[in-house]
C-alpha cells in the first residue's frame, strides 16, 4: 500500500514539475530617471508589455520611472549590484566603465538624429558597445535619440564669439563643457531641478538642453533667446544587467533585443516630431529663434579642446563622422 502511495506521488510529481515549470515567471526591474509623460518611460512600458507576450509570459517587467529606484548613478550602480536589470541611461555613465564610448558626447560628432541611427547599425559602433560590455560585463540592447542640445540665452548669440564670458548652466559631465569653454563662456555644474530659478535669478544668463527638455522645464519663462547651437545630438541606451543577460536563452535574448530596439525607433520617431513642432512654438511664445554659423562652433572646439582631455580617441570620432 505505502508502495502504490510513493508512485502515485511521484506520478503527481512528475506531471506537476513540467506544468509549474511552463507557467513559472520571471520578474525583473527596468529603471530610469525620466518622467511618467516622457517617451523614454511610455515605450520603456510599451517593452514591457509586449516582451511579456512575446515571452508567453515567462518575464514580467516594472519599469520604475523619474528615479524611483535611484538617481542616474543610482541605477548605473545598480546593474552590478542586482538591484535593477534594464536601465536606461546616458553614454556618460557607461564612459565610467569605458571612457572611449562617451566620444559619442563630444561636440558636432553627430550632424542629427538621421546620423546617430546610422552609427547604432555600424561597426563603429559594435565596436564601442562592445568594449563597454567587455569592461562592465553589461549589454547595451538599444539606442535612442534623446534630442539635440540648443542652447537658450538672455543675449543675442550668432557666433561662437558671441559666448565670451556668458555665465552658463551646463550638465557636469565633462564632453558637455568642450563646446562652451571652447566658446569662453563661464560654465556652472547647477543641478538640473534648480535650473529654472538659478535662470530667474539671474545665477546663470544661459544654458542648454534639448528643445522638448526646454519646453517640458519651461526654461523658455526665463529666457529671450532660443539659439539652435545644436552642439550635441544627444542619446540613451538600454542597457540590460550581466547576470540577467546572461541568464537569458539566445531565443529570449533575440526578443529582449528586437523589442528594445523596436522601443528605441518609437521614442525616436516622437522626440524627432516634438522638436519640429516646437520651433515654431518658440515663435510663436515671442522667443527669438537663431540659426547660427554652426562651423564657426565646430572650428573653435577643434582648436582649443583634445579629445586625449576626456579619455576620447580622435580615430573613433572620425570613424562615427564618417557613418553614412
Amino acid at each position: 500500500m505505502l508502495r502504490k502511495y510513493a508512485v502515485l506521488l511521484g506520478t503527481i510529481a512528475a506531471i506537476a514539475l513540467p506544468m509549474a515549470s511552463a507557467s513559472a515567471q520571471t520578474a525583473l526591474k527596468w529603471a530610469h530617471v525620466y518622467e511618467t509623460s516622457e517617451p523614454f518611460h511610455t515605450e520603456s512600458v510599451w517593452a514591457a508589455e509586449e516582451i511579456k507576450k512575446r515571452t508567453d509570459g515567462r518575464y514580467t517587467i516594472d519599469v520604475f520611472p523619474a528615479s524611483q529606484l535611484g538617481k542616474e548613478s543610482d541605477i548605473n550602480q545598480g546593474l552590478t549590484l542586482g538591484t535593477v536589470d534594464i536601465i536606461i541611461s546616458g553614454s556618460s555613465f557607461a564612459a565610467r566603465e569605458f571612457p572611449p564610448i562617451g566620444v559619442t558626447y563630444f561636440p558636432f560628432t553627430f550632424r542629427d538624429a538621421v546620423h546617430l541611427l546610422a552609427y547604432t547599425k555600424s561597426d563603429k559602433y559594435k565596436e564601442l558597445t562592445g568594449g563597454y560590455e567587455e569592461a562592465s560585463g553589461h549589454h547595451i540592447t538599444a539606442t535612442t535619440y534623446y534630442g539635440t542640445r540648443h542652447t537658450t540665452s538672455n543675449r543675442p548669440i550668432e557666433k561662437c564669439a558671441d559666448m565670451q564670458g556668458l555665465k552658463i548652466r551646463v550638465p557636469d559631465v565633462p564632453a558637455y563643457l568642450a563646446m562652451p569653454r571652447a566658446c569662453g563662456a563661464n560654465t556652472a555644474p547647477i543641478a538640473f531641478a534648480e535650473v529654472y530659478l538659478a535662470l530667474q535669478q539671474g545665477t546663470v544668463e544661459a544654458q542648454e538642453n534639448p528643445l522638448t527638455t526646454i519646453d517640458a522645464k519651461k526654461f523658455y519663462e526665463v529666457q529671450k533667446h532660443i539659439v539652435l547651437t545644436g552642439h550635441i545630438v544627444d542619446h540613451l541606451n538600454t542597457i540590460v544587467s550581466q547576470s540577467r543577460w546572461s541568464q537569458l536563452s539566445d531565443e529570449d535574448k533575440a526578443i529582449f533585443t528586437e523589442v528594445m530596439q523596436e522601443a528605441a525607433a518609437r521614442a525616436t520617431k516622437i522626440i524627432v516630431d516634438r522638436e519640429k513642432a516646437l520651433v515654431e512654438t518658440f515663435k510663436e511664445r515671442g522667443l527669438t529663434v537663431t540659426e547660427v554659423d554652426r562651423a564657426d562652433f565646430e572650428k573653435n572646439v577643434m582648436e582649443k579642446v583634445t579629445f586625449e582631455e576626456f579619455g576620447y580617441r580622435k580615430e573613433d570620432w572620425e570613424a562615427i563622422r564618417a557613418v553614412k
